[in-house]
Order: structure tokens, then sequence, then C-alpha cells
């Protein structure tokens, strides 16, 4: 099994990324910050101004490290990434499987029922702590009892694609719909979700780090030779890492 390591996150402007020897050496306005060994990235994550030498580019590409490059706001710009290795079949029989809804379905099924249980978890551990009125409490209730019966219609059930989707829709928003209740520090408040653009600064929060693990999540597949653009739950279109999106499912609750 591919061993997973870390990602460096690079936020501040005029941060500028050279190669010293076999690390990554970071300067901001000239003055040294940071020097990285290399061997112990799988990743670097480049916000905002940040830029990265070509040295440093060709040396993390052939010692497989990707550099990606993201807006301020977080929104995925463009990777630089080596010649992409792994098994060809096993891409081969990704596609297979991706194309027949036999094999397709009960993979995406899985998705959802990781995504419910760990959803179902979260909730529960919060309803268990007891912080809070005791209307947000009641609604936690409900929303515990809400997801952990649909979690057993989908163990029992044959459901198709469609369904899935559906019923990955309803969760979101059954944990969006008592996910400010689990906001404790004062300040801070949620009452729906936003996209494109987020409107508050817990959206904007939570629209960042998806972001970042979908990053993680794609870094991790083409690691061990699969295609992040072919999943069994999102549908594939041009651009979109829809196998990273469907893995991202069942991570979604602990963000």
């Amino acid at each position: 099994m591919k061993r997973l390591l870390n990602n460096l996150y690079v936020t501040s402007d005029k941060t500028y990324l050279s190669k010293q020897g076999e690390a990554i050496l970071a300067k901001v306005d000239g003055a040294r910050k940071l020097r990285v060994p290399i061997h112990g990235l799988q990743g670097i994550i480049c916000f905002g101004g940040v830029a990265v030498s070509p040295d440093l580019m060709g040396f993390c590409s052939r010692n497989g490290v990707g550099v990606s490059f993201l807006s301020h706001s977080g929104r995925f710009l463009c990777r630089v990434q080596g010649p992409v290795s792994g098994n060809v079949l096993l891409r081969m029989a990704q596609y297979r499987f991706a194309d027949d809804p036999v094999y397709s379905t009960p993979i995406a099924k899985s998705f959802i029922i990781g995504k419910i249980a760990n959803t179902q978890a979260v909730l529960s551990r919060a309803l268990r702590q007891g912080k809070g009125s005791s209307l947000a409490l009641k609604a936690l209730a409900d929303a515990v009892k809400r997801l952990s019966a649909s979690l057993a219609a989908l163990r029992r059930i044959d459901a198709d694609a469609a369904s899935i989707r559906g019923l990955e829709g309803e969760v979101a928003r059954v944990y969006f719909g008592v996910f400010g209740s689990l906001i404790l520090k004062g300040g801070f408040s949620f009452s729906k979700r936003s996209r494109r653009p987020p409107l508050d600064p817990v959206n904007a929060l939570l629209s960042f780090l998806y972001t970042l693990l979908r990053q993680d999540v794609a870094s991790a597949l083409e690691g061990v030779g699969l295609d992040p653009q072919v999943g069994f739950l999102h549908a594939v279109r041009p651009g979109r890492p829809s196998l990273a999106l469907d893995l991202m499912e069942e991570f979604r609750a602990y963000v």
C-alpha cells in the first residue's frame, strides 16, 4: 500500500519557493522563512501570489510531488505534476466498472452508506456532549433519527444511481439543517449552505476546507494509479474530479 505523506500549504503572498539541495526553500520578500525536505512531502498547495521556481517544479515532478495553484479564495487553478504512473490494467478496470451499472451502483451506494454513517456519528457525538439549547438538542436528536432511518433503508434496498444521488442530497440537507448548532465559538453563525460564492465566513471556510480535501483525495487516487476524473456517484464532466468527489463524501462531516 502506498504511504501517504504530508502536504505543504503556502498561503502568504510574496512567497517564493525554490530548490536548495534536496529541500524546498521558502522566502517572503527575500527573507528566509522555511526549509522543508522534499522527501517527506506528497504535494505543495500554493494560494494567491505564491511563486515557484522552474527548477523546483522540475525537481518536484521528478520526485512525484504535485504542485497545485489555487486562488486566494481556494478556487483551483492548475496543477503541475510529472508522468502519471500506475497499473494501466487498474485504470481500464475502473473505466469498465464506471460504465456498467451492475458494478458502479453498488460502489456509489457504499460511498453514501459511509457518508450517512459518519454524519450520524458526528451528530450523535454532539448530542452526547449536550451543549446548546434544548431546542437545538431536539433538532440534533431528530436529525440522528432521520439519518439512522435513511441508513437502514439504503442498506436494505437495491437503489439505482439516481435514487442514491437523491438520498445524498437529502443527507446533506439534514446535516446542514443542524450544522449551526455544532458551532460553539462566539462570533460565528450558520443558517444555510451557500457556495459560488459563499456568503458568510463559515461557508467560506467550509468551501476552503473542501477544496483542500479534494486536492488530498485526488493526489491519493493518482498515487495508487486510479483516474480521479472517472467516478461512480458523481456524473463525469470535463475537468471534474468525479472519483475524488465520490470519496470525499465519506469525510465531509469530519471537516
